[in-house]
């Protein structure tokens, strides 16, 4: 009689099992939610979250003054990513200076809040109606009203845009 495979314990979502373990995927982060920013200047990351950025993560500029959110893993990749480019390179090393001299490393709490540097608050033009969303292999926190207006003058060229940015994908 065949002996019957260890039960494991399932993930809670399809997202989650192909976001986080499986083959040493990057995280999958997806969706939008709007949490809080506290008197203190922490925000609750997002449950669904959570998990898929690990213990720690580093928060640092984004482009279009929002804040990238991402796990230690991939920022390290970036990171080398761009010190690999030739130093002769000005524009690489004025992408390095401002990249890495605002960015910050962070430790979620027990309550699953972190602390959003004040600095990278006034970058983003952050109050406490924020927007945090999910972008792949990192999360964007965006002042509220900011993203509105983003979303509502990117919408109406998403459409238009989809055969150029994703040729092979066949949306």
């Amino acid at each position: 009689m065949a002996e019957e495979p260890a039960n494991e314990a399932a993930p809670a979502t399809m997202m989650d099992d192909m976001a986080g373990g499986m083959m040493g995927l990057p995280p999958l982060l997806l969706g939008t939610y709007t949490p809080k920013i506290d008197a203190k200047g922490r925000m609750a990351l997002p449950a669904k979250m959570r998990s898929q950025l690990g213990n720690g993560l580093v928060m640092a500029r984004g482009q279009e003054r929002c804040i990238y959110l991402l796990p230690v893993m991939e920022f390290r990749r970036i990171a080398m990513q761009i010190q690999r480019t030739s130093m002769s390179d000005k524009a690489a090393r004025e992408y390095l200076r401002v990249f890495l001299s605002g960015a910050s490393d962070q430790t979620p709490d027990k309550q699953g809040r972190v602390l959003v540097p004040q600095m990278l608050r006034d970058y983003a033009d952050l109050g406490d109606d924020i927007v945090v969303i999910g972008v792949g292999t990192r999360a964007e926190i965006w002042n509220r009203t900011t993203w509105e207006e983003y979303l509502a003058d990117k919408e109406q060229n998403y459409a238009d845009i989809a055969d150029d940015v994703l040729p092979e994908v066949g949306f």
